[in-house]
């Protein structure tokens, strides 16, 4: 299989790269530097010349402006049209594109489905309010995706891969949080009743190939694992899977004067969102529990 990848160099496209030249497949970044072997693009005028995802099989699309950092106006623009612009590009290309790929895998979030406390979240569980920033940006971010199905010509298969938060000791939130546990300052954020909807790095990269491998996949999935867990709880995980004491609680007045809205919508509030249709496909989870995911990540 020959795949173009967008935002190849991050966290989840540099793992899924591996896991499909592991088993054999072609795969081309796509970068907005000239590099070897990749196809260059801006993420927000496209491609130049616009066919140059002809002969591709599938294109996954990870770009989009990282949601760390305090959300000012310009940050929360940023955000929005990072995901808007390079989608459209992507859909644009498939349209230029000839022979046309047969897939495209989208990323989204579980941010769609907004603050919903308790409440148990699987894809047919409907978006977050209008005026929740992250619900809203990504409402907008899978409608730009959806305009593939509308493609004259042969059709592309879509789906859309709601990403939780993605755990790795190279990247991403537990990246941030292993120094402080170490040194045995970590702790609970606020109240530490929040969910948190997380998936082993290596169990997405898995199941973005189980989706370009199954011809009826399509639509929405939770990329997260089938048990998610409270703030409270991820703490004490990984403060026994370091041996380290979590004793000091991070408050939630400083998180909300520290880091503004993005704190809140991010580490305050949650999603205890669950992987059903992921389930329901028949894909198997190497790290479905959190004990044996964390032990993996920091042995």
């Amino acid at each position: 299989m020959r795949v173009a990848i967008t935002g190849a160099s991050g966290l989840i496209g540099t793992a899924t790269s591996a896991a499909l030249r592991e088993r054999g497949d072609e795969v081309t970044a796509v970068s907005r530097s000239a590099k070897p072997g990749a196809i260059q693009w801006d993420p927000r005028e496209g491609f130049d010349p616009p066919g140059q995802l002809s002969g591709f099989d599938a294109v996954i699309n990870l770009a989009g402006e990282s949601i760390d950092g305090r959300w000012t106006g310009a940050k929360k623009q940023r955000i929005l049209a990072s995901r808007i612009d390079a989608t459209r590009a992507v859909v644009a290309g498939l349209r230029a594109a000839e022979p046309r790929p047969r897939i495209l895998i989208n990323a989204s979030a579980v941010g769609l489905y907004g603050a919903r406390g308790d409440e148990r979240l699987d894809e047919a569980s409907a978006p977050g309010p209008e005026g929740e920033f992250l619900a809203d940006v990504v409402r907008a971010w899978e409608a730009a995706a959806a305009e593939v199905e509308a493609l004259e010509g042969p059709p592309v298969r879509l789906c859309l891969a709601r990403f939780g938060v993605v755990l790795d000791r190279e990247g991403g939130a537990l990246a941030k949080m292993l120094t402080p546990f170490r040194l045995g300052v970590g702790g609970k954020i606020g109240s530490g009743r929040q969910w948190m909807a997380w998936i082993h790095l290596r169990d997405v990269a898995a199941a973005l190939l189980f989706l370009l491998d199954d011809d009826e996949a399509r639509g929405a999935y939770n990329f997260v694992a089938p048990e998610p867990v409270r703030n409270a709880s991820f703490t004490d995980a990984l403060g026994d899977a370091l041996g380290r004491p979590t004793l000091l609680p991070v408050p939630k007045l400083g998180i909300k004067l520290a880091l503004g809205e993005m704190g809140e919508a991010l580490l305050l509030d949650g999603q205890r969102a669950v992987p059903k249709r992921l389930l329901d496909a028949g894909f198997a989870f190497a790290f479905p529990e959190l004990a044996s995911a964390l032990a993996d990540l920091v042995s």
